[in-house]
């Protein structure tokens, strides 16, 4: 629908103000922001794209996944008995049978997310693409976060950029897709708008902002940007079921507490679950787990106290 495209306009000093107000907020006390944060913990997908990523870290972080915060910590809260994890562990191709196992020998069903599609860049063949999307999948990823080429909405080739999405969708399977936008490299809050549409009319379960790669990652203007596009979309559509993901530079609770209140303020109660909800991290549990510590104990932990997340 070139239509819709075709009229968006955003008006960028509204969206900064919003984005300004929301820095203000009061921040959660107590027992509320107990549990903010640990709904924060079931959203995130817990990452490492590290160029030396060895079968090693990978089970550490399937580990973590499973015990994202410690045992006696929950006990104190009573949640001990209400199966806290993450929403998902997330590696490259070449790693995704490694989480697979250790996930697997440790009776766990959390969800391996593996980037694909040339990530990060984007600068590879489509064929090149669609190959490693379905390599990933056949390893057993249930959910694959793909990356667009730049150079297509750059150019506003929104037709070519459908097109490559609606491929990525179709040889994604039955696996959940991610589309990362790379924001931070599209030019303008405009392009923001009309790439988050072109993703969810090619097919798309979530839609994120960041690789955690570019020099901007995810920032409160291009959350609401985007979230304003899931919503326009719903009412379109009558289509409810696509998800909003936030990552690259999300590293203190306080800041995953901000993104959730963002949330619920603009999509509602009903996207802070980790179906339509995710946040893409690999430092942000070990700051919340600390917060927590805080929170039964009164006193922050020392290193050797939290496991390495």
């Amino acid at each position: 629908e070139l239509g819709w495209i075709s009229k968006v306009y955003v008006n960028r000093p509204a969206v900064e103000r919003h984005a300004e107000q929301i820095k203000k907020w009061k921040t959660l006390k107590g027992n509320w922001q107990a549990a903010w944060l640990l709904k924060a913990v079931t959203c995130i997908d817990l990452t490492t794209l590290s160029g030396d990523d060895a079968p090693s870290n990978v089970q550490r972080l399937c580990f973590k996944a499973k015990h994202p915060i410690r045992e006696d910590l929950l006990k104190a809260l009573d949640m001990h008995d209400k199966g806290i994890t993450v929403g998902a562990v997330c590696v490259y191709p070449a790693r995704v049978s490694d989480a697979v196992n250790t996930l697997k020998a440790a009776g766990c069903n959390i969800p391996v997310a593996s980037v694909a599609a040339g990530f990060p860049s984007g600068q590879t063949p489509l064929e090149t693409k669609l190959a490693e999307i379905r390599l990933a999948v056949e390893y057993g990823a249930r959910e694959i976060d793909i990356v667009i080429s730049r150079t297509l909405v750059l150019a506003g080739q929104w037709e070519g950029l459908y097109e490559e999405i609606r491929l990525c969708r179709a040889a994604c399977g039955g696996a959940h897709m991610k589309t990362i936008l790379a924001t931070g490299e599209l030019g303008s809050l405009a392009n923001v708008y009309k790439a988050s549409m072109i993703a969810m009319m090619a097919g798309s379960d979530f839609i994120k902002t960041s690789t955690g790669k570019e020099v901007e990652n995810a920032t409160f203007p291009v959350g609401i940007v985007m979230m304003r596009a899931i919503k326009e979309y719903y009412w379109q559509t009558g289509y409810k079921v696509v998800g909003f993901k936030p990552a690259g530079g999300i590293r203190t609770a306080k800041e995953a507490i901000t993104w959730l209140m963002l949330v619920k303020e603009e999509l509602g109660v009903e996207w802070l679950m980790p179906e339509l909800f995710r946040l893409g991290a690999s430092s942000l549990l070990g700051d919340i787990e600390q917060q927590i510590f805080y929170h039964v104990t009164g006193s922050y932990a020392l290193q050797h106290e939290l496991a390495m997340a």
